[in-house]
């Protein structure tokens, strides 16, 4: 997935209010941006980082700025817009592009189900059970090589996975897919330490036959592409 307008550099000055960043452009210009991100950020946030921006002309925003990329040097990036990772899915199960995931008649994206859910994608075939695909974007790493997922306390993610669980007592096929949006990670985890009840979650619906599936990503100031899959580290592993 290409990004519709060709990415600036700018130097992070604060993030706030959540969906607000201030930022310093190469040229001096302090601008404030958009920030595609409701989530805690934890480490991708800090002052003095440099960050990609994609610039707009649309009279319909008020910002002119959209935050979309942290740099960290090496070559390594992390995409931070969390609208990303179910637009590129969807592009890409659409391609059959997503392995275990590319026999299917009809896909659907936002449909309601469970207790006033609503799945990211559903993949429905006439030969196989109904597929319940749930999507998190993955931006958290504290150890090298290692993605972890949530960033903060998530009691929406937790309920996600017993609706997943419950789709698949009820004879379904059901797939949480984690996207991890860093270059810098070959494995994933779940961060127990900081939402130890989503941990519990995920160990429940395993435990039920909900399916993980994490994939990474390439990333650049141009793109941002899907990748492979990467190997899961269940949380009760050191």
């Amino acid at each position: 997935m290409r990004f519709q307008t060709p990415l600036v550099p700018g130097t992070l000055i604060r993030r706030y209010k959540r969906f607000l960043a201030d930022v310093i452009l190469a040229d001096g210009q302090e601008i404030t941006a958009h920030c595609a991100n409701p989530g805690s950020m934890m480490g991708l946030a800090d002052p003095g980082l440099r960050i990609w921006l994609e610039p707009n002309d649309d009279p319909k925003k008020k910002l002119k700025f959209g935050w979309r990329l942290v740099e960290h040097g090496n070559g390594h990036f992390t995409g931070v817009d969390t609208a990303v990772p179910n637009r590129m899915l969807k592009a890409a199960l659409e391609a059959r592009e997503v392995p275990g995931l590319d026999v299917f008649d009809t896909l659907r994206a936002e449909v309601p189900y469970g207790e006033k859910s609503r799945i990211d994608f559903l993949l429905r075939s006439d030969s196989a059970p109904d597929t319940y695909v749930e999507v998190k974007s993955v931006t958290l790493s504290r150890q090298p090589g290692l993605a972890e997922f949530p960033d903060s306390v998530t009691a929406r993610g937790t309920k996600h996975l017993q609706e997943l669980a419950n789709m698949v007592t009820h004879g379904h096929r059901a797939v949480m897919l984690y996207l991890v949006q860093r270059t810098d990670c070959e494995r994933m985890t779940l961060a127990q330490d900081i939402d130890p009840t989503y941990a519990q979650g995920w160990n429940a619906a395993t435990a039920a036959g909900v399916e993980t599936l994490a994939l990474d990503c390439h990333i650049s100031p141009d793109a941002i592409q899907l990748g492979k899959p990467i190997p899961m580290v269940a949380p009760s592993e050191p």
